[in-house]
């Protein structure tokens, strides 16, 4: 993802046959430059019975207290203003960081191996929302492109996953407006070995300690931390390919991952290291991206406009649901992955992990205040500014407020 997972897992899973998790950052990241180099890159009749979650109001009760569009009746049937199937592009195979997504398919899905397409009707809680919904695989599914490339050729996808740093490259000609962040917290790590390097705790260590970093060519938090002075330009090794061979066998390597997999798969799948890499998140060394948010072509916004006024607050809802009980949608997510049978593997072990680890990291939740999706302007802007000082190409009058809209959000729904 824009610091592509997409080439990495690839060959891990080839190299060794074994489970390999998402090290890219976002939706987008080292994809979106091979991608964009190339040339990272982008019916259901069932009527509701009852609201899905016990505190919304039932459909004809008024909510007294300020709300955003739509939530003044927060519905469980969408099929009056979401086309059937709703289509949401992801960044990746299957995984736990999707779980918001899967949660909101229902009994009776369908997953295709050939287009690696999860279909199934709409429900939350159990109750019925009036469509389908359809989640779509990114990476190997699409040809390694991002998910903003899918959707700018194939207008059936209506949202698609990005991130904020991809977002701001590629405005001029690929521009996402993002409506929800399932994720308050990028799960994108620097890891390293704690046994060679007991005395190194950050990423700014990293880079005092003269160590190698092994990431995917085209991230752009490189790019700051060398602008920063955090990094100097000569450790960056932009060559990491997804195999752990290298850090297995290197301890002098520091290398991209994300928190909330390749622990666990370094400790517990890769027996010749066998032990948990010392980590930090991006996001605590300063480089606060939004990751894998949900996004719509502004050129869309308003056609989808009543949809996303329902639709936002029952993903938000969903999100809590997972968060609270995964064990559903993990299995429709493990489910997923097998059915496809490619060379990515996902366990019920690791999907357990993958969400108590998230909470754990504080990747989900409700961030500064008790609302769950919702974006700032601010932390938004920095990363703007921060890529726009390391020499990336951002438009000039790009600003926060162009790229993300938080109008659709329910601020009382939160962990």
């Amino acid at each position: 993802m824009r610091n592509t997972r997409w080439f990495r897992l690839l060959a891990v899973l080839l190299a060794f046959g074994l489970v390999a998790a998402a090290c890219g950052g976002d939706d987008e990241g080292e994809t979106d430059a091979a991608a964009d180099d190339a040339a990272q890159t982008d019916e259901s009749t069932d009527e509701p019975e009852g609201d899905a979650q016990e505190d919304e109001p039932a459909e004809d009760e008024v909510v007294e207290e300020d709300e955003a569009p739509g939530d003044e009746e927060m519905v469980s049937d969408l099929s009056a203003v979401c086309p059937s199937p709703l289509v949401i592009q992801t960044d990746w195979f299957a995984e736990s960081e999707h779980g918001a997504l899967y949660e909101l398919i229902g009994e009776g899905y369908t997953v295709d191996k050939e287009t690696m397409v999860t279909r199934g009707p709409g429900q939350l809680g159990g109750e019925p929302l009036g469509i389908d919904i359809e989640v779509r695989m990114g990476g190997p599914a699409i040809g390694f492109a991002a998910p903003r490339v899918q959707m700018y050729t194939d207008d059936s996808i209506h949202l698609g996953y990005t991130t904020t740093d991809s977002q701001a490259t590629a405005w001029t000609d690929l521009p996402l407006v993002a409506v929800i962040a399932p994720l308050e917290i990028n799960p994108q790590i620097i890891m390293w070995d704690a046994d060679e390097y007991p005395d190194v705790k950050t990423i700014a260590d990293v880079g005092e300690a003269g160590m190698t970093v092994n990431v995917f060519g085209g991230g752009g938090f490189s790019d700051v931390f060398v602008a920063q002075g955090i990094w100097t330009a000569d450790q960056v090794d932009p060559s990491y390919d997804g195999s752990p061979a290298r850090f297995i066998a290197d301890g002098n390597i520091a290398q991209q991952g994300f928190a909330s997999a390749e622990p666990f798969n370094y400790e517990f799948v890769f027996e010749e290291y066998g032990k948990a890499p010392a980590f930090q998140l991006l996001h605590d060394a300063g480089f606060q991206v939004y990751s894998q948010t949900i996004g719509v072509k502004p050129t869309q916004l308003e056609e989808l406009r009543s949809c996303l006024e329902q639709f936002v607050p029952v993903l938000q809802q969903a999100v809590v649901d997972f968060a609270s009980d995964p064990a559903r949608a993990n299995a429709v997510i493990v489910d997923a992955v097998a059915t496809v049978d490619s060379f990515w593997v996902y366990t019920p072990e690791l999907a357990e992990w993958s969400v108590a680890k998230q909470l754990e990291l504080g990747l989900v939740g409700n961030g500064p205040d008790s609302t769950i999706g919702n974006m700032e302007a601010p932390r938004i802007q920095k990363v703007i500014d921060d890529i726009r000082d390391a020499g990336l190409d951002v438009p000039a009058d790009l600003t926060a407020e162009d790229m993300f809209t938080n109008e659709f959000i329910d601020d009382s729904i939160g962990l």
